[in-house]
C-alpha cells in the first residue's frame, strides 16, 4: 500500500508518496486542474490511499480521486498539530507530514458528506448569504429615513402597502433619497422572491423531503432549521450518542482537565457555525410554540440567565431531531409514545 499526502492550494497541489516503511517514492507539484490531476494519477503506484486537508477546494478533488484510490481521507486542519507547530513549513513538508499521519493512522479525519448533500448544502448557504444582504438593505432603508428626520412605523416599514403610502404621502422625503429608497425596495423584493424559490426547491427535493416532513413535526422546528440540520449533518448515524451531536452543533463548552482539576471554558469554537446559529435562533422562538420548551426555559432561568436557558432548549431540540431521525417516525412526546410490540 502506498500512502499519498496532498497539500492543496488554488493553483498548485504538492504531493508526497510513501510506502509502509516511510520511504519516499515520489514527491513534487502539479497544477490544480482536472486534466493535470488525471495525468498525475497515471504516474502514481497502486494500491494507494490518499489524504488531504479540508479546504474550499477539497470537495471537487475528493470526488475526482474517489474512484482512483482504495480510500480518500480528508483531515481536519485544526487538528493537524504536526503541521501547525512546525518551525520549518512549506508545501512539500506539509504533504510529507500528511502522508506520515495517514501511514501511521494518526490522521484526524473529518466526515465528508455525499456529493448530493453538498450540492444542496451549497444552495442553502447561498440563501443565507441572500438573507444577510436582505437585512442590510432593510437597515439601509431605515438609516436613510432616520438621516432625513422622517418618522415611520418600524414594525410596518417593510410592508409593501405601507412603504408605498409613505413614499406617496410624505412630503418630507427629499428627492435626493427617493431613488435610493426605491432601489433598496426593489432589491428587497427581488431577494424575497429568490429566497422563496430556493427554499421551495429544497423542500420539494425528493432526496430530503421525507426527512424534512418528519423533522417539522417537532414543536419549534421550522423548515429552515430542519433543512439546516439535514444538509449540515448529512448522515445522522455517524453520531453514536446525543453528546456527540450536541458537541458538533457547538452547544457545549470545551473541557480542560489536568490531575484533579477540571475547568470548563466558554462555548467551543470547534463546531458547525451554520448549525449553531440556526439552533440558537430556533431556541429563542421555541417556547412560543411548545409548552414543554417554555417550562424548560423557566426552569433554567431560575438556575441561571437567558443564555443558559437558550442553550438548554437548543440541546433539547438536537435531542428531539436525532431521535426522530433514528426512529424514522414523526415526533411524539415521551408520555404519548407507544413502542411497537416485538414480534
Amino acid at each position: 500500500m502506498y500512502f499519498i499526502g496532498l497539500d492543496i492550494h488554488k493553483k498548485t497541489i504538492s504531493y508526497c508518496v510513501k510506502d509502509v516503511a516511510g520511504h519516499v517514492h515520489q514527491e513534487g507539484k502539479f497544477g490544480s486542474t482536472r486534466r493535470e490531476l488525471d495525468i498525475w494519477l497515471r504516474t502514481v503506484p497502486q494500491p494507494r490511499t490518499i489524504a488531504m486537508e479540508a479546504t474550499m477546494f477539497t470537495g471537487w478533488i475528493y470526488d475526482h480521486l474517489l474512484p482512483h484510490a482504495e480510500k480518500v481521507k480528508v483531515a481536519n486542519p485544526l487538528m493537524l498539530r504536526a503541521i501547525a507547530a512546525s518551525k520549518k513549513k512549506n508545501d512539500q513538508i506539509d504533504a510529507s507530514k500528511i502522508a506520515d499521519c495517514l501511514r501511521c493512522d494518526f490522521l484526524p479525519e473529518c466526515h465528508m458528506v455525499s456529493r448530493e448533500i453538498r450540492d444542496r448544502r451549497r444552495t442553502l448557504r447561498y440563501r443565507n448569504l441572500l438573507i444577510r444582504q436582505l437585512i442590510q438593505m432593510k437597515n439601509r432603508v431605515s438609516g436613510l429615513l432616520m438621516e432625513s428626520g422622517i418618522s415611520y412605523d418600524k414594525y410596518r416599514l417593510h410592508n409593501v402597502g405601507y412603504f408605498a403610502d409613505l413614499m406617496a404621502s410624505n412630503d418630507e422625503i427629499s428627492e435626493s433619497i427617493r431613488p435610493l429608497l426605491k432601489l433598496c425596495r426593489e432589491h428587497i423584493l427581488r431577494t424575497q422572491r429568490l429566497d422563496y424559490a430556493l427554499i421551495t426547491s429544497l423542500e420539494r427535493d425528493p432526496l430530503i423531503s421525507e426527512r424534512l416532513k418528519r423533522l417539522k413535526t417537532i414543536p419549534g422546528i421550522g423548515p429552515i432549521t430542519a433543512l439546516t440540520w439535514i444538509l449540515e449533518i448529512g448522515d445522522y448515524s455517524r453520531f453514536h450518542t446525543i453528546k456527540e451531536a450536541i458537541s458538533y452543533c457547538g452547544l457545549c463548552s470545551a473541557e480542560k482537565s489536568s490531575g484533579d482539576k477540571t475547568m470548563r471554558t466558554p462555548i467551543s469554537k470547534q463546531r458547525n457555525k451554520h448549525l449553531q446559529r440556526v439552533l440558537v435562533e430556533a431556541a429563542k422562538l421555541a417556547p412560543r410554540s411548545s409548552q414543554e420548551m417554555a417550562l424548560l426555559r423557566d426552569r433554567e432561568m431560575q438556575r441561571g440567565h437567558a443564555n443558559r436557558a437558550t442553550l438548554a432548549i437548543a440541546r433539547k431540540l438536537v435531542t428531539y431531531m436525532l431521535a426522530v431521525e433514528r426512529r424514522q417516525r414523526d415526533f411524539v412526546l415521551a408520555g404519548e409514545f407507544k413502542p411497537t410490540a416485538a414480534a
